[in-house]
């Protein structure tokens, strides 16, 4: 693809820094490709920012799909298989259990989500903590503005950080059950879009 994978305009290179209405518009194309890929029944498996290519006008497109599953029954919950995925990314729940469903990709999404505000890896060299354990807790504390890419500061509409980081950090949630479907997800980032989008033309600038 043209511009590479999403990680690299994120971090790790001295390309230009992409704007919070790019970066929207991307997380919402990966989320649409996801969302389709779900509804025709396929765990992707293995989501993470370098699995996510820009073609020539920045349109994102879900990549990589050799460790993916098919659910073999629509009304099947689950797949008991053996884990598989990447650092930092892996649903915690499909680690321990060993159970994959569409919610494992949701969790990755999650943190992919967070790469793109902050512009961090979803582990740092130190290994210490995850960028999904940072993030949340950062959300909770009500300091996410504070971790938030420096490239992005004042550009973005409070009320569409907010529903951003509200999305996220549901995708994020210890128990499966309690994240949204990527259909879910898709909606909520088109809003936060919309929120973003109405805050540049009422800037008197």
């Amino acid at each position: 693809m043209e511009n590479g994978n999403l990680s690299r305009h994120l971090y790790g290179s001295d390309l230009p820094s992409m704007s919070w209405e790019q970066r929207l518009e991307i997380c919402i194309g990966a989320a649409r490709g996801l969302h389709y890929l779900h509804n025709s029944a396929v765990i992707h498996r293995d989501v993470k920012s370098t699995n996510i290519l820009l073609d020539e006008n920045f349109v994102a497109k879900i990549t990589d799909f050799g460790i993916s599953k098919t659910m073999p029954e629509l009304d099947q919950t689950h797949l008991s298989t053996t884990v598989k995925g990447s650092i930092g990314n892996i649903d915690p729940e499909y680690f321990i259990r060993r159970q994959l469903t569409e919610k494992s990709d949701v969790y990755s999404f999650g943190v992919v989500l967070f790469e793109v505000l902050c512009a961090r890896p979803a582990i740092g060299r130190s290994h210490m903590i995850s960028l999904a354990e940072w993030a949340v807790e950062s959300q909770k504390m009500g300091q996410l503005e504070q971790i938030v890419d420096p490239n992005l500061a004042a550009r973005i509409k409070p009320e569409s950080l907010r529903m951003f980081g509200e999305t996220a950090v549901k995708c994020l949630a210890s128990s499966s059950e309690n994240r949204p479907s990527m259909g879910n997800v898709l909606w909520k980032l088109e809003y936060a879009l919309r929120l973003q989008e109405s805050f540049i033309q009422d800037d008197p600038e």
